[in-house]
């Protein structure tokens, strides 16, 4: 048996190292908590991301009683994008959230299913998404959602 080591990397830094286009992102991002429907969890999640041409679109996850009827705001924001621009590739996403204490302090970071849809887009447009996991403690700066997801399994897996 061999043993396989898998690294991935990544920055932290203070949200006043951000440049103006990425501190706009992130803003946008926690705005995005304010459309949240978290009634069950309390936990307001927040997605922006930037298309190619420079336009933000934001989601916010949306719960339900039916829990797997739910959605998470990085796919909401992912889906509305693809759904009103599908020609425009996707470029970076700021993720943040906040419960009943306020914005979270550490980076929360995306669910598996939200890491595969990021995933998919960046195989789709042959380009890398930059992912900003804000916390009011400081920014995670993922260059690549395949830090996020390193095993992955895009189309040519199934060829």
């Amino acid at each position: 048996m061999e043993k396989v080591k898998i690294e991935i990397e990544m920055q932290f830094q203070a949200i006043e190292e951000l440049s103006a286009e990425e501190r706009e992102l992130v803003d946008a991002a926690i705005q995005a908590t304010r459309n949240s429907y978290a009634k069950y969890s309390h936990f307001h999640v927040g997605a922006a991301l930037r298309l190619d041409d420079g336009s933000i679109v934001i989601g916010a996850n949306q719960e339900n009683a039916a829990f797997p009827s739910g959605l998470c705001a990085e796919r909401a924001a992912i889906f509305a994008a693809q759904s009103q621009s599908p020609e425009k590739a996707i470029t970076m996403l700021a993720i943040a959230a906040k419960n009943s204490n306020g914005l979270m302090a550490d980076p929360i970071s995306p669910c598996g299913a939200c890491r595969q849809v990021m995933l998919e887009m960046e195989d789709r447009y042959q380009r890398s998404m930059e992912v900003l996991l804000y916390g009011t403690k400081g920014i995670y700066r993922v260059r690549s959602v395949k830090d996020l997801l390193p095993l992955i399994f895009v189309d040519s897996n199934m060829h």
